[in-house]
């Protein structure tokens, strides 16, 4: 496994985003942590302590690109960044997506992970290389970008976009010693999944999935899908003619929607 010195994560008060700074925390770690929540935070930056890593936690908002671009540029040299930092919902009770969550998914999850990529990736690449890696940058996409399911539109187009650009802009962050990777869990016990009001497959502890990342980030995997096989089923599925996928998949409800908004 990589030994990381300074790592940055968004999104990293719970869930996902908070058990890969527990995986990472360690004592000579520098971990810079943001979330939206503030007793959140501080108590998953708390826990990073007793591990013996040296925390720097901030309450930001990954949707303010400039306040993104100091937090990043202020926290020097950096040997991994996961940008992690995502909102979930659908269409709750099968009607159209409102149009403000829809607007609201796309900047999170889209605009989010671009204020969080786009400075890391200028600052690792004037970092010195080791072995040829200036650093890693990980993605957190979905296996819903691999199928557009009408419960959730909005999510599931914003991680396609996501993973896309991610896969794509790897080849060239290479050849500049930056490992790019989309990571694309399927259904993961965290408070975003707790809503979900539909059966789902393959359900993994959040530590779990963390250890799988990061064995995926040291390898310099572009894409880390998990669990295989339903990676494998929803790319099947994304290939089904759009009207007979909407049939099939209109029984099922949609994710719940954001609680408030137009």
């Amino acid at each position: 496994m990589v030994a990381y010195r300074s790592v940055l994560i968004t999104g990293a008060s719970s869930g996902l985003g908070g058990e890969l700074a527990l995986a990472c925390a360690a004592p000579g770690v520098g971990l810079h942590l943001s979330g939206r929540d503030p007793a959140r935070l501080e108590a998953a930056a708390d826990g990073c302590r007793a591990r013996g890593a040296a925390v720097e936690a901030r309450v930001l908002d990954v949707r303010d690109e400039a306040a993104m671009a100091e937090w990043i540029a202020a926290a020097g040299q950096l040997d991994l960044v996961v940008a992690n930092a995502g909102i979930s919902a659908g269409t709750g009770d099968g009607r159209t997506e409102r149009a403000g969550q829809t607007r609201a998914v796309f900047a999170t999850n889209l605009d989010g992970v671009l204020n969080t990529v786009l400075p890391a990736l200028a600052i690792m690449r004037r970092q010195p290389a080791v072995d040829g890696v200036r650093g890693r940058i990980g993605v957190v996409a979905s296996i819903a970008a691999f199928l557009p399911a009408p419960g959730a539109p909005a999510y599931c187009a914003s991680k396609a976009a996501v993973d896309t650009w991610t896969v794509a802009a790897a080849v060239g962050a290479r050849r500049e010693g930056v490992l790019m990777s989309s990571i694309c869990p399927g259904y993961v016990r965290t408070g975003m999944t707790a809503h979900n009001r539909f059966p789902m497959p393959g359900l993994m502890n959040a530590d779990r999935a963390a250890r799988i990342i990061l064995r995926g980030l040291a390898a310099g995997r572009p894409r880390i899908v998990f669990p295989w096989w339903m990676g494998l089923a929803a790319s099947i599925g994304g290939l089904v003619p759009p009207r007979l996928l909407g049939k099939l998949m209109s029984i099922a409800p949609g994710k719940a929607d954001l609680p408030a908004g137009p």
